[in-house]
């Protein structure tokens, strides 16, 4: 990206995660978009808090140097909550790409200018980037999901079993 879309969206930077965190917290229902948005305090809104945090980092990644390493924790905070939450693999990550509308809105003048325009769609190539980091996110985390729940119904079936006297302690496989 070069100097000069950089130097705009840092200048508009603190607004713009604002923005997109309001649209991050809308894709929950309305009374939880309302307190992940009402609720300042990471204790009491531990949630929100990490969002906001997160949404803020991958904009820095954005913005600045876009190194996965560094972009990658971030997003992984965010992303790890919504996947143990009732979200499709979609609706997990499409906050993500709702980061355009935002920056559209913000650079709508500055978009006129060719050069700046040119910028944009590398920008917005590094965003859809991001959304495949997210979507792998996702995957993995449901993945172990999975892993958990299958372990420990593996588990329980083996207690059972164990308990209903047909399965003697050294036959434990677990």
């Amino acid at each position: 990206m070069g100097k000069g879309l950089e130097k705009i969206l840092a200048k508009h930077k603190a607004a713009i995660a604002k923005k997109w965190f309001i649209l991050a917290a809308q894709t929950y229902a309305a009374d939880t978009a309302k307190f992940l948005q009402s609720k300042k305090d990471p204790f009491a809104n531990p949630v929100g808090s990490t969002m906001m945090t997160g949404l803020d980092g991958i904009l820095d990644q954005l913005i600045y140097t876009m190194d996965p390493k560094t972009l990658h924790p971030h997003l992984d905070s965010i992303i790890r909550i919504r996947a143990v939450q009732d979200f499709t693999p979609a609706q997990a990550t499409a906050f993500i790409l709702s980061l355009k509308k935002v920056l559209r809105e913000y650079l709508a003048d500055e978009l006129q200018d060719s050069r700046l325009a040119g910028e944009f769609i590398e920008l917005e190539s590094k965003i859809d980037q991001i959304c495949l980091m997210a979507f792998d996110i996702y995957m993995q985390c449901r993945e172990k999901v999975y892993q958990i729940s299958a372990n420990e119904t593996r588990k329980r079936t083996f207690k059972a079993f164990e308990r209903a006297g047909l399965i003697r302690d050294g036959d434990s496989q677990h």
